[in-house]
């Protein structure tokens, strides 16, 4: 959303008051922060939408958060450094934020990083406030010294030169209100404040460094991030809604490819996706290639899900970044135990090899290879369902392949490796000098298995994350993930919510009658692996 599009967003604001809060909220102008001392004194940003995105009165606040945080799933991502979190209203949002902030309690953080972007605001920069503390109905957080070091490094800024377009609330009622002093990025600004309550109570005690980004390169502020505050007490928020004031359907179609390529860490995509606070999000997404880190979705909704009008929505996620080696164990306790491999290692080898032949060939001079029948004998000649995936860093690249047997297995690699490479639709074609980087995995597939259950909650028990893949359709309209899509999704309920989304269909449409939901199995192997495995 670009800062200063205020008739934009006003609808959300306005709706966000409901209640009279407006009147309450107007009692309390936040403070100038234009020519205060540096971090480390106590003067406070007041809270600028108290009573207006969430409720100004502190008890009640709490209770609020409370409530949310209690009905959040209790899957727990391990290693967990970073997370994105949406700011709109509580009542709105306030459900799905909770989905990421749970995941911080008990972690032993000290201090927060809140990335968050400028809707108020045009400035040069990332902006860092002159005030010693931020203030909420829940009383006050202390800035952490980092934030003061950060001020006096580029590209950070303390209160930048900006142009400040005050919010519609604020020009509505600014006739009947005394003049105040120079606006700052931070005055005004809700992305930053929304998050904060949530930090107070799952942190406790925590300092805070509050960053507004301006117009600021995201890879600048990552590097300077992971040079002078990184560390295993600091943790990150990056504050972002996604798609905004798009009918319902369309809204959904927007979101699941923008949280898509959030995890699969596709940085070159991110411009041609809609979020408010996509530099945030950038940023997050350049730490986690520069440190290795993984993200996994943890919930996304949006506004017409939460208010029932689904006539204009915004979209809303949360997503978690953790360290890499906790690949692949959404649920460590259930975890199933590793099965037998039906290929073995010169099998492997040689569809590795007639995967890599492929995909160089196509490239190349757009050629298959030329193959003999009779050198794919046995099991490599059996129709079999097959995938190949391309990846560049562990960064999916590409991935094509039918589930149901259709052709010789041998026959199925070597066009799946074509298409991956050349028709998979999120990506261009792969080009010459990307093969060197190219790592191919195969996953061959057994039949899927129709899943006959007598009510959802007895669909979500069968379900094995890491073992099951599945195939969701309803009418015409289908769409699958594979085994491996379970090491990003960290629940049963998540992973069929957005298989529905990758269908086209409302989230909870695999709870209807009319759902058939398949499962199948996936045995993978991969360039440069020493044996194989199945996807779990």
């Amino acid at each position: 959303m670009r800062p200063t599009r205020w008739a934009i967003v006003a609808g959300v604001f306005v709706v966000a008051a409901a209640g009279g809060a407006v009147a309450v909220w107007l009692m309390r102008r936040p403070a100038d922060t234009s020519d205060q001392p540096a971090p480390g004194s106590m003067r406070a940003r007041q809270p600028a939408v108290a009573g207006l995105f969430y409720r100004a009165d502190g008890n009640a606040l709490s209770s609020q958060v409370d409530g949310f945080l209690a009905n959040a799933a209790a899957n727990r991502v391990e290693q967990i450094r970073a997370i994105i979190c949406p700011h709109a209203g509580y009542s709105y949002s306030g459900q799905t934020a909770a989905e990421g902030f749970k995941q911080l309690a008990g972690r032993g953080f000290r201090t927060a990083v809140v990335l968050a972007p400028s809707h108020t605001a045009r400035f040069q920069g990332a902006s860092i406030p002159k005030v010693g503390a931020y203030e909420t109905p829940l009383g006050r957080i202390r800035l952490s010294p980092k934030a003061a070091h950060l001020a006096k490094l580029p590209p950070f800024v303390w209160n930048p030169a900006a142009e400040v377009s005050r919010p519609p609330w604020w020009r509505q009622a600014s006739k009947d209100l005394p003049a105040f002093g120079q606006d700052t990025p931070h005055t005004w600004e809700h992305s930053l404040e929304v998050e904060l309550p949530f930090l107070q109570k799952v942190l406790g005690d925590f300092e805070l460094v509050p960053i507004v980004f301006g117009e600021v390169e995201p890879l600048a502020v990552a590097k300077a991030l992971i040079e002078h505050v990184l560390d295993d007490k600091t943790v990150f928020v990056a504050s972002s809604d996604l798609s905004h004031h798009y009918a319902y359907d369309e809204a959904r179609a927007l979101d699941e490819r923008c949280v898509q390529a959030i995890l699969d860490l596709r940085i070159d995509e991110m411009p041609l996706h809609e979020a408010c606070g996509r530099g945030p999000i950038l940023a997050l997404m350049h730490m986690a290639r520069l440190k290795g880190w993984r993200a996994k979705l943890l919930a996304t909704c949006n506004s017409g899900d939460t208010s029932g009008n689904k006539a204009s929505v915004v979209g809303y996620a949360a997503i978690a970044f953790h360290e890499a080696d906790q690949q692949a164990q959404p649920n460590a306790q259930t975890r199933p135990a590793k099965e037998k491999a039906v290929y073995d290692a010169a099998e492997r080898k040689r569809l590795l090899e007639l995967a890599r032949r492929t995909l160089v060939g196509v490239v190349t001079n757009r050629n298959l290879p030329d193959v003999d029948p009779n050198d794919y004998a046995g099991k490599l000649s059996e129709k079999k369902g097959c995938f190949v995936t391309l990846t560049v860093g562990g960064q999916l690249r590409g991935c094509i392949g039918h589930i149901a047997p259709q052709e010789p297995l041998y026959s199925a690699v070597m066009h799946n490796a074509q298409n991956a490479a050349l028709h998979d639709k999120r990506f261009s074609p792969v080009e010459k000098n990307e093969l060197e980087k190219i790592n191919v995995e195969v996953s061959v597939l057994t039949v899927p298995q129709r899943l006959s259950c007598d009510s959802p909650a007895e669909m979500l028990a069968r379900l094995r994350p890491g073992v099951d893949g599945v195939v969701l359709q309803v009418g015409s309209q289908q769409s699958t993930y594979l085994p491996q899509v379970w090491e990003q999704m960290p629940s049963r309920l998540i992973f069929l919510s957005m298989l529905a989304r990758k269908a086209g269909l409302p989230q909870a449409v695999w709870r209807s009658p009319q759902a058939a939901v398949w499962t199948y199995q996936a045995e993978a192997f991969a360039e440069g692996e020493g044996e194989a495995h199945p996807a779990h």
